[in-house]
């Protein structure tokens, strides 16, 4: 049950004065539905009012507040012009103005020969003074009662900023004094003030300081957020290690022959990760872990030999990719490392296609069923509900950022204590990975397979086109396969690119019909009908979006180029730079840029040439983009954080995990005085279900 002390904050903010159903919906849009969510908008902007001079004193560009006589009005002669009040003191005259200002308003509130209070931005048209549309206009009795210093607040169409200003008070005034979670002792060395105190504060900002996340209040408010979301991963992580699972640690006589057949050894990273897996297999709990493979370091084999394990137990494994071309990629793959009498594995997609040619979906399922069937590839066909299996012990889940946490859910329901291995072969950096992954364990391959050749690495501008054309018919007639890859699919108005289209009517022109075509906007079979093409070798050049960016395995493909390479984020680059390199021939990257460059984008693309290390390419481009853009929060399960900054909070978070990590150690019930109270920083930020797992267990 959430404490008491909250209900003031979880009632519905149109509770609020002032806020009926057309400003409550609208406040909803903005901030959330709850008065607390109100408390979480902070202000990113403040006008001050205390600078108070007269006419003659008052500076172009700045903020002042002017104690004047009107003197006349100006209503415009043509439609589209202004409406002008004329204002004196004794040093000066002064125009207010207003663009589409009603007339019977503006006497009322502007009388002649009244003295009055305006307040605004200071500007000079034609040597005159003037403020265009005063942010407060008021008779001198209420001069006292203004607000010298007022926050700003971002809003939403219809919205009056007044409105929301005065939403945000009665959300303040309604918010109890609730009991410290902190670390007492790292508390006090912080000088940070309490949690209420804090709130007020960082709502009634008096300067610009007040307004950066290095302000004391702002700290301790992000700090109390990244604590709630850490404190929820390790309760999360915490029920899972508490909820049986069953041993599979299998024999290990179907993986000693996968291992005597390859052509080469498992590099240290690799064998490390699967001891760390075989180790969770032989577990008594449920495995929940992250694989992080950097571009070509051999994770699918280890996915592989982990499944292996898995299947010489006698129970069955599921891998999970987000497109049909990857699934069938994996199959290939798969096929070739495991001796086909050992372990029959099959293929389940939307078209249903099993291992050897086609089968129809309901044999296939029956083997399923039956147990006949050891692995089985698919996409989101696997979450079907007539897919049953007849003994599932673990779901591999390939690009897992492609995949939401439910449906990752989803694939385990359907075993008893099912292991889950999430996979990702897009490095994620440090930071992000303890703010999205923290409730998994954690295993890296950071080494590329001995035999794989670094790839030269090229900046080209694109005024060279025509030479990287001619070098490309060079390397075809040679018997290389090449990627072409454009951002966009057709002509955009906004920005200046080549398009995808544009491209492969150029190149074909080039090259004939040895060009082909694949983008977003195509349709599964005929953009799988084109990849096939291409792997095939029937297709010597392919001109793509980014749709090929991950996964695609081509290893007779030497050359990739990118086209204004400087649009690109350093992880999408490395990414792509990935599908090629595959095989035992040299391997050339050509990034094609359009001048001028910013310094951004300069320093992203002499990264890319620099260094092959995707984690550290990961950690440059959270440095250089900051957290929001790296991976994109929707796609990569980011967690969105209303009050902590994660470029500028880093090493909150730090101290937030070790601290949440102790107290799951010390209190996993969370019964001594700081768990109660850590009991209402959960429930506070809405972790309610992270307070679940203390009851389940």
């Amino acid at each position: 049950m959430r404490p008491q002390s909250l209900n003031p904050l979880f009632v519905p903010a149109t509770s609020l004065k002032g806020l009926g159903p057309r400003f409550g919906r609208l406040v909803e849009k903005l901030a959330g539905p709850h008065t607390v969510d109100l408390l979480w908008h902070l202000p990113n902007g403040l006008i001050d009012r205390r600078f108070a001079p007269k006419i003659a004193d008052a500076p172009d560009g700045r903020m002042a507040t002017l104690t004047v006589r009107v003197d006349g009005h100006t209503p415009p002669v043509l439609a589209g012009r202004p409406y002008k009040v004329q204002c004196t003191d004794e040093t000066g005259t002064l125009d207010l103005v207003f663009f589409h200002g009603k007339t019977d308003w503006l006497t009322r509130r502007l009388p002649i020969g009244a003295s009055v209070v305006v307040s605004g931005r200071v500007e000079h048209f034609n040597d005159q003074p003037q403020i265009v549309h005063p942010d407060h206009i008021g008779a001198l009795d209420d001069k006292a009662t203004l607000e010298a210093v007022e926050p700003v607040y971002p809003l939403t169409g219809g919205l009056p900023a007044k409105v929301l200003i005065r939403a945000v008070k009665e959300a303040l005034v309604r918010t109890p004094t609730l009991p410290e979670w902190q670390d007492q002792a790292w508390f006090n060395r912080q000088g940070w003030p309490a949690w209420r105190e804090a709130v007020a504060q960082v709502h009634a900002p008096e300067d610009e300081s007040d307004l950066k996340p290095d302000h004391p209040a702002r700290r301790r408010l992000a700090y109390d957020e990244l604590l709630a979301h850490q404190l929820a991963l390790a309760l999360v992580r915490q029920g899972q290690k508490r909820r049986r699972g069953r041993p599979l640690a299998g024999d290990g006589r179907l993986r000693q022959r996968v291992l005597d057949t390859l052509p080469y050894a498992l590099t240290g990273a690799q064998s490390m990760a699967l001891a760390e897996i075989t180790a969770d297999l032989g577990a008594e709990f449920r495995m929940l872990r992250l694989l992080q493979g950097d571009v070509g370091s051999g994770k699918t084999v280890v996915a592989l030999l982990a499944m292996l394990a898995v299947v010489e137990s006698g129970a069955q494994a599921a891998l999970m990719a987000p497109t049909e071309l990857l699934a069938r990629q994996h199959l290939q793959t798969l096929t070739e490392l495991v001796a086909p009498n050992d372990v029959y594995i099959a293929l389940l997609t939307g078209r249903g296609n099993a291992r050897s040619g086609s089968r129809p979906r309901s044999e296939l399922l029956q083997h399923l069923a039956a147990g006949e069937i050891d692995i089985v590839i698919g996409t989101h066909a696997l979450f079907q509900d007539d897919v049953v299996f007849r003994d599932l012990g673990l779901a591999v889940i390939d690009e897992q950022h492609r995949f939401g946490v439910h449906q990752r859910m989803l694939l385990s329901t359907k075993g008893n204590a099912v292991d889950v291995l999430v996979m990702t072969a897009t490095p994620i950096p440090r930071t992000l990975t303890l703010t999205a992954y923290g409730d998994m364990d954690q295993s890296k391959l950071t080494e590329k397979p001995p035999g794989r050749l670094p790839v030269d690495t090229r900046t080209v501008s694109l005024e060279r086109l025509d030479e990287v054309v001619d070098g490309l018919a060079r390397r075809i007639d040679r018997g290389a396969q090449i990627y072409w890859v454009c951002p966009l699919v057709e002509e955009s108005e906004t920005a200046d690119l080549a398009a995808a289209t544009e491209r492969h009517a150029h190149l074909t022109g080039c090259f004939g019909d040895r060009v082909g075509l694949v983008h977003g906007q195509m349709k599964s079979p005929d953009r799988d009908g084109v990849m096939a093409a291409f792997i095939d070798g029937r297709i010597r050049v392919l001109v793509a979006t980014t749709v090929i960016e991950v996964g695609v395995n081509v290893p007779s493909a030497t050359v990739m180029v990118v086209e204004h390479a400087e649009r690109f984020g350093l992880a999408q680059l490395h990414q792509l730079r990935g599908r090629i390199g595959r095989g035992t021939d040299a391997s050339t990257c050509l990034l094609l840029y359009a001048s001028p460059l910013t310094n951004q984008a300069r320093a992203r693309l002499r990264m890319i040439r620099e260094t092959e290390d995707g984690f550290a390419i990961a950690e440059e481009d959270l440095r250089l983009r900051g957290a929001g853009d790296v991976l994109g929060t929707k796609q990569s399960g980011l967690p969105a954080f209303r009050l902590a900054n994660l470029d500028a909070h880093a090493d909150l978070l730090d101290v937030a995990r070790d601290d949440a990590r102790l107290v799951t150690e010390r209190d996993p019930t969370l019964t001594t005085p700081r768990g109660e109270a850590i009991r209402t920083l959960l429930y506070l930020f809405e972790r309610d279900a992270a307070v679940r797992y203390l009851r389940t267990g």
